[in-house]
């Protein structure tokens, strides 16, 4: 064993090499015969490879895409050999060549190797065909010569090892001739030799081998059976000429009546009988019955009914297969036997459908009658509704019935009722059959149109574009067609002094609200009117809806300065000592905006020339003061240009030009406002308690302010759905935002002087669910205006 594993050794490492030389795919290749035993060196890649012995011990492994691990590697020695079973057939089915591709793996170099085994063949499997016996039929009035194909044998071997030749037992009639058929595989067809005589010997056995082209040999066999055919000499005959049988009407299908039998002195085809129905005439046999065309026997195809035919007389025929075929003729009388097979039969007439939902009870719907086509007792019948529902049946007169209203309709809650019936007769079994009838509800103007909310609020900017669509009504009617057709109108009226008609129209087909005219929120923040949907019933139903109309305010005036200074390139002058002091109070710009919320927020800014520094303002409190002493170098009339902006998207803004004039003294100092005092030089002890008084005042005021709104805010809390809450809101600049559903104050504190200044702007609101909503950085209204960040600088 051991010198056959070193000369199997050998011999794959000589073909590897040829594979090799040849420019195989794989990095090394190797063959193997089939079958070999558990353990058969395949060959040795450490040596093939030349794998240094570093490689050897580091992770060499092997892998394969195959289900089971046919091969294996020692892992120190390098050597692969066979693990499992390999069989060649099973691996690669009809292949010429078999190979079964691993690869090798070492981790440490990393390296990848192919591996090409080729699996080869050896004769392992005989030549087998797919029949033990086969039968050949030939007629004893086959020519010589005459040529017919016999089976070929398969073997699962290749090469050399697949069938290469046929041979037939010796015999004195057939002889065989053997074909390359060009897919390396041969055929072989028997040939008539000697003409055949059926009295003399009607069947001939042979053996047919199939050798295949190894050495030794495999041989496989089938024995052929060639049936020699008689002629056919002999008419077929009924054994009699009439047949008769009883069958009960609705007989099941496929109940047996009878069975033909007839004989033929022929063998073979020509003794081979069919049966078959012969005429096809008045009556149509197939549609009733059918005939087993090898056992002759008759069976229910249809129907059967006695009230159709009581009889039915079927002519049949029996013919052999021989050619030309021979026949014969005969007669079958079937007789029907009468039963109560007959259900009653439910017909509606004068049906009413669509019926009104506000039909009255005991309405007729329906005409219904019975009929039965059998008579006496079985002809006798009963109706009846099935289940529970809003109809009766009313018997008229025998089997004639009404079908009746018994209960109010709703369209609404069932619009179709599928009304099941039934009846049956008095016979033994009973018979019985259903039928349903399908009732229409139609409908009336019973329901109006129904509106979601009986209020609606709607948010509209001031100075929206005429014609634009500020809302759509949506309403619905649980009634149909018609009565569901819904069109808007608009009720006259007029709230606020506002004629409906003329701010805003209603599409009455779509219920699209479109303004008529722009809406001014300091003219007018909200307008109420009411909306009425109708249906097209008759007659018309409607309901109506309150809508509130909320205007939002938009920046749309500019801000106004108040007396004594004006605005529009006017100059105003004011005066100030040579030698006043850092933070000299020099003059006070006052104004108002008419807009509301942030866009009346005003912040004030000087644009002064460039290089300028010698005064400031105060951004909230308009208030101008110096930022420095004056010196020698400084002009002695400074023109300033103040800018009044607002908080509005985008930003307006008014300009004022006050003429700061420098002067030697006090006493030559004018002012339109208010004699400024005189500084001191010493901070006395009265002073000092003045402060004191001043800030503990304005604490209380604070605190006191805070408590009241407070207070305010807890007071109307359950009067929350029909008014917004009170707000107070702190912007970054120090001052404060008090809000209520009907008012708006704003309080302005100023840290830049020892005075305080309280500006209060009082404005309407509206009487809905408008909110002032504070959020960091930006104050927005809820749902419609988004009011700019309250650290933005004005667009001057």
């Amino acid at each position: 064993m051991r010198d056959l594993q070193q000369w199997m050794y050998l011999w794959t490492l000589c073909f590897t090499l040829l594979c090799l030389w040849k420019g195989s795919s794989a990095q090394i290749s190797y063959s193997i015969l089939e079958e070999s035993e558990k353990g058969t060196v395949v060959g040795n890649i450490t040596k093939d490879l030349k794998l240094n012995l570093q490689q050897k011990t580091r992770g060499l492994r092997i892998t394969s895409a195959q289900d089971k691990q046919y091969l294996d590697i020692n892992r120190k020695s390098g050597i692969i050999f066979v693990n499992e079973r390999i069989d060649r057939e099973e691996l690669c089915l009809d292949a010429v060549k078999c190979v079964l591709n691993i690869e090798a793996i070492v981790d440490d170099p990393h390296g990848l190797y192919r591996i090409e085994v080729v699996i080869n063949d050896i004769n392992d499997n005989v030549p087998k065909f797919e029949q033990e016996i086969y039968t050949i039929n030939m007629p004893e009035s086959s020519y010589v010569g005459e040529k017919h194909p016999l089976p070929t044998a398969d073997d699962a071997d290749e090469g050399n090892n697949s069938v290469k030749t046929y041979k037939l037992s010796p015999n004195e009639y057939f002889s065989l001739d053997v074909q390359d058929a060009g897919d390396h595989s041969v055929t072989a067809e028997l040939v008539l030799q000697k003409t055949l005589d059926r009295e003399k010997q009607s069947v001939i056995d042979l053996t047919l081998s199939a050798i295949d082209g190894a050495k030794p040999a495999k041989t496989g066999t089938v024995q052929l059976k060639v049936n020699v055919l008689d002629v056919n000499d002999n008419s077929p005959l009924f054994s009699k000429s009439l047949y008769k049988a009883q069958v009960v009407e609705n007989a099941v299908m496929g109940t047996a009546l009878l069975t033909l039998t007839a004989t033929d002195l022929d063998e073979g085809v020509n003794g081979q009988l069919v049966y078959s129905f012969a005429e096809r005439g008045r009556l149509n046999p197939d549609e009733k019955f059918i005939i087993n065309s090898i056992t002759g026997e008759i069976t229910v195809k249809g129907n059967i009914d006695y009230e159709e035919k009581q009889a039915y007389e079927i002519r049949v025929q029996v013919q052999d297969k021989g050619v030309p075929p021979r026949l014969a003729h005969g007669k079958v009388l079937v007789e029907v036997i009468n039963l109560n097979d007959n259900a009653p039969y439910i017909s509606v007439t004068s049906i009413m459908s669509p019926v009104k939902e506000d039909a009255a009870i005991g309405t007729a719907v329906a005409m219904i009658t019975i009929t039965d086509r059998d008579g006496g007792k079985n002809g006798l019948t009963n109706c009846k509704i099935v289940g529970s529902a809003l109809f009766k049946l009313n018997r008229n007169y025998k089997n004639y019935y009404s079908l009746l209203v018994d209960g109010p309709l709703d369209r609404e809650t069932v619009s179709e009722y599928n009304i099941s019936i039934t009846a049956a007769d008095e016979g033994t079994p009973s018979l019985s059959s259903a039928s349903v009838i399908h009732v229409k509800v139609a409908d009336v103007n019973d329901n109006a149109p129904h509106f979601q909310e009986p209020v609606i609020n709607i948010y509209v900017k001031e100075n929206s574009q005429i014609g634009s669509i500020i809302y759509t009504l949506t309403s619905s009617d649980l009634d149909s067609t018609e009565n569901a057709r819904i069109s808007y109108s608009l009720l006259n009226s007029e709230k606020n002094n506002v004629p409906m008609a003329s701010a805003v129209n209603v599409n009455s087909d779509t219920g699209e609200i479109v303004t008529l005219q722009t809406f001014n929120f300091e003219e007018l923040k909200t307008f109420q009117f009411k909306v009425q949907a109708t249906d097209s019933g008759v007659p018309p139903l409607s309901s109506n809806v309150t809508v509130n109309v909320i205007i939002l305010d938009e920046n749309d005036n500019s801000p106004t300065i108040l007396a004594p200074y004006s605005e529009h390139g006017s100059v105003n002058s004011e005066s100030i000592p040579y030698s006043a002091e850092a933070g000299y109070f020099v003059a006070k710009i006052r104004a108002v905006d008419a807009d509301s919320g942030y866009n009346a927020l005003l912040s004030y800014h000087l644009s002064e020339p460039k290089g300028n520094n010698l005064f400031r303002i105060g951004t909230n409190t308009g208030e101008i003061r110096t930022k420095r002493r004056m010196s020698d170098n400084d002009l002695k009339t400074h023109p300033l240009v103040v800018l009044v902006c607002d908080n509005g998207e985008p930003s307006l803004s008014a300009s004022v030009t006050i003429d700061v004039v420098v002067v030697e003294s006090t006493a030559d100092i004018q002012t339109q406002f208010r004699h400024v005092p005189i500084k001191e030089d010493s901070f006395s002890d009265l002073n000092l308690y003045l402060l004191i008084a001043i800030v503990a005042v304005s604490v209380i005021f604070l605190l006191s302010l805070i408590t009241l709104i407070a207070v305010r805010c807890h007071r109307t809390e359950s009067s929350l759905s029909r008014y917004s809450a009170p707000m107070i809101t702190t912007h970054p600049d120090g001052s404060w935002s008090y809000s209520k559903s009907t008012q708006q104050y704003d309080v302005c504190f100023s840290s830049d002087t020892l005075k305080s200044d309280v500006v209060v702007f009082p404005a309407p609101f509206p009487p809905v669910d408008a909110e002032l909503i504070s959020i960091n950085g930006g104050d927005t209204f809820s749902r419609t205006q988004t009011l700019p960040s309250t650290e933005k600088l004005c667009k001057c």
